[in-house]
């Protein structure tokens, strides 16, 4: 996929997640199937803070040769099946609960919707870069090993598909 498609694809996507909204009240959106469980607000927190202080910080560090970028490296092999699938491995990643992974619970829905479209502008502000940046800067992934500009990039939009199946689950446990 080339950046054009990726932010068509994500802009598709972020439309089902700001209308599925109104499926909800500011209570289910808070309401979590276990203690160490997140709810669809936290999760639709998670992909807006991870696509704007993760991904799309990347993609511009990658760019601009920022400190910290390395001239080389390698994906995992997890990073290589992703990559080559153009999607994340059909698994639940769980984290143990801490302050600074496990997102808030948003404040409002207005809040999400704002934060979604911030996503989508980053994402616009941030192709340009992506044709700029040279391949061999790379920042390492957790789960995906080193990836360059363009990939951080394609990032954002595999990451939003992938919890399409947490929201899934979710739907479930509220019943909807």
């Amino acid at each position: 996929m080339n950046t054009k498609e990726t932010i068509r694809s994500l802009e598709n996507i972020t439309g089902h997640y700001i209308g599925e909204l109104e499926r909800f009240s500011l209570e289910e959106l808070h309401r979590k199937p276990g203690e160490e469980e997140w709810s669809l607000g936290q999760m639709y927190m998670h992909l807006i803070q991870a696509s704007l202080h993760l991904h799309l910080r990347n993609v511009r560090a990658c760019a601009e040769s920022a400190e910290g970028v390395a001239k080389a490296g390698e994906k995992t092999e997890r990073g290589k099946i992703a990559f080559l699938n153009g999607e994340f491995p059909n698994i639940r990643i769980q984290v143990p609960p801490s302050p600074a992974y496990t997102p808030p619970q948003p404040a409002s829905k207005e809040q999400m919707i704002s934060g979604l479209r911030s996503v989508l502008d980053g994402m616009r502000d941030a192709e340009p870069l992506v044709h700029q940046a040279p391949l061999q800067n790379k920042l390492v992934h957790p789960g995906f090993g080193a990836l360059n500009a363009a990939e951080w990039f394609m990032l954002v939009e595999m990451h939003f598909r992938h919890h399409l199946r947490q929201k899934e689950r979710l739907e479930r446990f509220l019943a909807i």
